[in-house]
């Protein structure tokens, strides 16, 4: 194949999406197949000779798109959203045709450049102070990473960089009881470990209870612990939970520990003034992460990291031999310094032809019907005989459950296998509920009103 070639087969890739697109309504949201499936149907081994794009382009079609599960369905109530509006996956496909690597600013001055001004845009979007500055992450699991090994670094004087952390205290990180796995995946590949992750109890609000985190910390310090930061929740995966933002911070900076907020989900609602109300106080965390390709219809992957001092985190993280150095620009800007990966991909441009291409009043549009759509959708539910909203909507997530938890997981299978809507489950307070998440970037009030439609059909 070359690029003769490349340009007939773009183009009659471009009209297969649009066919795929427009079709995705007629579909299951999730694949109905069995483990091996799809691998049943691939060679057992590469071909030794080329084989025929018309051949190849005839397999995908037949074999990939049944097997998916279709995260960009507008009835994909599942998890959160992955979306991919159509500017942002225009973007993608210039940056796969430039296919540059972007560690460094000599490597891609404009990928480097673009994605300065698309972090103050966004940062400016979501009502956050001058000051913070920030990074382009895979996902938020990366930049939560990132931060926690800053913290580590900055208890330790940056010495377990050089030293390892054989010998030295005990490390102790605090996080709420709602936050997502990731904080436990940081805690581990930290080298800080599970037992030493300290999940503070929540109140009848699920958010972290100020005090409980202030007695958790000095009662560390009077064992000889050392604490190192604390991660807040702002929407939580299960039930949405926001803790006590401003609260919160208070403690941490009171006890000299650096504080990071996970907002990878509700982050992007607060592009409307009427929701930062829930992450009052963010303005003085440390570090806050969100992602675009949740919510503000980014392709994925595209985690957005502020940082009030990016020296501390380019201490930890950054290295530069002298391959890397850009003659006669010491202080220039290179991203992988960063986060921990050397290479980079081109995410600042879906961001810049997303927010031109929609405007951020488009996007709030989306987001405040996502969010009043969830609510209806709540209360039409709950008139449901046997149906109990378990959980109140937190913006466009809330959870329900029937009686048992035997009853809520045949219903969730049930809902599922019939494919018109795709939900997923949690655990709360000890129950097994249903999650209900609305955020695809081209549902309608129809696509949600859907998931009562089926709910009551199937129970």
């Amino acid at each position: 194949m070359n690029h003769d070639d490349l340009r007939h087969w773009s183009k009659r890739a471009a009209d297969w999406a649009h066919d795929y697109h427009a079709g995705l309504r007629d579909r299951p949201v999730r694949a109905a197949l069995t483990p091996g499936a799809i691998a049943a149907q691939l060679a057992a081994a590469a071909p030794e000779a080329a084989e025929p794009m018309d051949t190849i382009f005839a397999d995908f079609e037949r074999i990939v798109p049944p097997g998916m599960t279709h995260w960009q369905h507008p009835r994909f109530f599942a998890y959160f959203p992955a979306n991919a509006a159509p500017a942002s996956m225009l973007a993608e496909q210039l940056v796969n045709a430039i296919a540059a690597q972007g560690m460094l600013w000599q490597t891609s001055p404009a990928a480097t450049e673009i994605e300065q001004v698309m972090v103050q845009w966004l940062r400016a979007a979501l009502g956050l102070p001058e000051g913070f500055s920030g990074t382009i992450h895979d996902s938020a699991t990366t930049a939560t990473l990132s931060a926690v090994l800053t913290m580590r670094e900055k208890a330790l004087g940056w010495a377990g960089l050089q030293q390892g952390l054989s010998g030295l205290p005990r490390l102790r990180l605090y996080a709420s009881a709602e936050t997502h796995s990731s904080v436990d995946k940081a805690a581990r590949l930290s080298g800080i470990g599970q037992d030493n992750l300290v999940k503070i109890p929540t109140g009848t609000d699920f958010a972290m209870k100020p005090g409980a985190l202030a007695g958790a910390i000095q009662a560390d310090c009077d064992a000889g612990f050392l604490p190192v930061g604390v991660v807040l929740c702002a929407g939580g995966t299960s039930i949405g939970a926001f803790d006590r933002i401003a609260d919160c911070i208070a403690v941490a900076h009171s006890a000299g520990l650096p504080l990071h907020v996970d907002a990878a989900w509700a982050g992007s609602a607060m592009i409307c003034p009427e929701f930062r109300p829930l992450w009052a106080g963010v303005e003085n965390a440390d570090s806050i992460v969100f992602n675009p390709h949740k919510w503000l219809g980014a392709q994925f992957d595209c985690a957005v990291q502020f940082l009030r001092d990016p020296g501390q985190q380019i201490r930890t993280l950054g290295l530069r031999p002298t391959y890397l150095e850009t003659t006669g620009h010491e202080e220039i800007t290179n991203f992988n310094e960063w986060t921990v990966p050397l290479g980079r991909r081109f995410r600042a441009l879906k961001l810049w032809f997303l927010m031109r291409a929609y405007g951020l009043n488009g996007l709030r549009a989306r987001i405040r019907n996502h969010v009043a759509w969830a609510r209806e959708l709540a209360q039409v539910l709950a008139t449901l005989p046997g149906v109990q909203i378990t959980t109140q909507p937190s913006l466009s997530l809330f959870s329900f459950a029937l009686g048992s938890d035997a009853e809520t997981e045949a219903l969730l299978t049930r809902v599922n296998d019939d494919g018109r809507v795709y939900l997923t489950q949690t655990r709360h307070q000890g129950r097994l509920v249903i999650r209900v998440q609305v955020g695809q970037f081209d549902c309608t009030r129809d696509d949600v009103m859907m998931v009562a439609q089926v709910v009551k059909e199937m129970t």
